[in-house]
């Protein structure tokens, strides 16, 4: 029995759900997205209302059935308001800048990091330290705010680095004098 895969999915207005054999493509007002459902999972709608099905009790279809749920309602939230990410840069020196469809990195290394922005996605950045990702895709935004984290996460004793807006980085004590 699965708790989320049994949940309904209500339709926000301006969003359309259409489904041919196993292909889903949601359209809203930001975009359109599309996705391939397992075998074994189907999508049904009524009453404004979707709900995601699974045709047989199999190990394999079960444990399909809440993540193919969650997956087409990211896609129905993802096209009527997008998803955002923040980041903020802390560090003396540390900054950043959206030049072309780069991200310009300057991070302490030798030399400043240039980072592609993939076309789906938008990157603001607001007074050299705080970096804002948009998009209609949950993953692709959580993957790219990840990989800017990555080139430098918070140190734990002086707090320097790319965290995301809101993180709490838990900071150790320096060397004691005895």
């Amino acid at each position: 029995m699965s708790r989320i895969g049994n949940k309904l999915i209500s339709l926000p207005e301006k969003v359309t759900v259409s489904m041919s054999d196993a292909h889903v493509s949601v359209e809203g007002p930001k975009g359109k997205l599309e996705w391939d459902l397992p075998e074994g999972i189907t999508l049904e709608q009524k009453d404004g209302d979707v709900s995601v099905m699974r045709a047989n009790e199999d190990r394999k279809v079960r444990a399909l059935h809440g993540l193919s749920r969650s997956l087409v309602a990211n896609m129905i939230e993802g096209v009527s308001t997008g998803f955002v990410k923040e980041l903020e840069i802390q560090g003396v020196g540390f900054r950043a800048a959206v030049k072309g469809n780069a991200l310009d990195l300057s991070l302490g290394f030798s030399h400043p990091l240039e980072h592609p922005i993939p076309a789906e996605l938008t990157v603001t950045v607001n007074n050299n330290t705080e970096i804002k990702v948009e998009g209609i895709d949950k993953q692709q935004v959580g993957q790219f705010a990840a990989h800017i984290r990555a080139y430098y996460p918070p140190e734990p004793y002086k707090g320097k680095g790319v965290r995301y807006k809101g993180e709490h980085v838990r900071r150790k004590a320096g060397k004691s004098v005895q």
